[in-house]
Formats: structure tokens, sequence, C-alpha cells
């Protein structure tokens, strides 16, 4: 498998598979601090996703991503749709036509994300919501690709830096969405859309660790970093 069409929407297939196991946690988590329904909203959302894919055409990884953003944004209620939508969208126009993706296309395509949901969302680091894991994801990721990294340790470092900026949301005070309606009562929980973003990209990163590098023929792998793997229930 390589970083292609194909291999884009393999990788969101697993994101499937992923946001389904977690989607009582990420249910647990809302309740806490919202309304509850990000989890199942996200399950029914990404279900939908994985039918639409598993009957797609192969196409480039621009036209994968578009896919699962329209199919968020059409499915997905309260803020979290139109929020993944619009980082997906401005992904898939960071990376372009092109048929195979290298490291640097994946860290542009995490930097115009999280700008994207800076923009639809108007939150900022801090703030305890998902850009407090896609912000460093996108610093880690654009970083990694300057040193040379390969696309699977780009992702990598990016799965990493999220899921420590969504445990560093514990302690925040929200000051976005419905948690904020708590003021000092939101402090000491996690915030679930920093969970799930942790957790696709996670997901995205397991997936990249069996990716050959662009211009490399099938069989020749080379061997490369083992990205992180989710079991219901652990972190990622």
């Amino acid at each position: 498998m390589s970083c292609d069409g194909a291999g884009t929407a393999a990788a969101w297939l697993r994101v499937a598979e992923v946001v389904r196991e977690h989607r009582d946690e990420l249910v647990m988590l809302d309740r806490e601090i919202g309304d509850g329904d990000h989890g199942e909203n996200l399950r029914r959302g990404f279900d939908m996703v994985a039918d639409r894919l598993t009957s797609a055409e192969d196409d480039t990884p621009r036209a994968v991503l578009r896919l699962v953003a329209s199919t968020l944004i059409s499915t997905v209620g309260g803020a979290a749709g139109p929020l993944y939508g619009t980082a997906l969208l401005r992904a898939g126009n960071a990376i372009g036509d092109r048929p195979v993706l290298d490291a640097a296309a994946v860290a542009a395509a995490l930097t115009a994300a999280v700008e994207g949901v800076v923009a639809r969302g108007r939150a900022e680091p801090g703030d305890k919501t998902m850009v407090d894991a896609l912000q460093p994801a996108a610093s880690a990721a654009v970083a990694a690709s300057e040193r040379g990294a390969t696309i699977a340790e780009v992702l990598a470092e990016a799965s990493a830096a999220a899921d420590a900026g969504a445990h560093a949301t514990v302690p925040l005070i929200a000051r976005k969405g419905r948690a904020s309606y708590l003021g000092e009562r939101s402090a000491g929980h996690l915030d679930p859309g920093a969970r799930s973003t942790a957790l696709i990209l996670a997901s995205l990163a397991a997936s990249a660790a069996s990716w050959r590098p662009a211009g490399q023929a099938e069989g020749t792998d080379q061997g490369g970093p083992t990205g992180p793997s989710i079991a219901p229930g652990e972190d990622a």
C-alpha cells in the first residue's frame, strides 16, 4: 500500500472503525461537559463515510478527502461535522491533484486543516477545543517534514503531539462551545473534540506506518517506524 488515492481511502476506512470502537468513550466525555452526542454523531457520520468509500472508484487523495468532508458535513450534527468537513476540504485543497502524497504534502494538509478549523470555529489554542490537538499536530508535522522525515514519521509525530495536546485540555476552562457554559466547572475534563482529533490522527499514523514512500516499488519495503496502535479504551 502506498499513499495514493487507494491508500488514503483505506486509511479513512480504518478511521471509521476507530471512531466506532471509541464511540462510547466519546459519548461519555461529551456528557461530562457537553450534550453527549459527539461520539454518536461521529459514529453515524463515519459509518456513512465507510459506505461511500467502499463503493467509490479509485481516485486521488484529494478526491478522497473531499468525499469524507462532504459526507461528514451532511451527516454529522452539531459543530463537529462542519468543523471536520472544513478541515478536510482545506487539507484537500492544500495537496492539490497530486496522485501520491509525500511528507511535505501531509504537513501542508495539516496546516491548512487547522487554519480551516480556526477560521470556521473562531477558536484559538487554549480554548479547550479540537484546535488544542490539531494545532500542535500541524506544527509537529511541519517540523518533521522540514527535517526530511518520511510521511510515516511525520504522521507519527503529529499523532503524538495531538495526543499530548488533547490531554493538556483537562485543566483548561472552556472558552468555546457548549462546555463554555460551565465556566470553571469545565476544568478537569478531557475535551471530546480534542480527543476525537487525536484518535483520528493516531489511526492515520498507524495506517501510514505501512505505506511505501513515494517512488518506491511494491515489494521493496525498507522498514520504517511503527505507528501507534489503538485499542478500544486505550489512549491514542
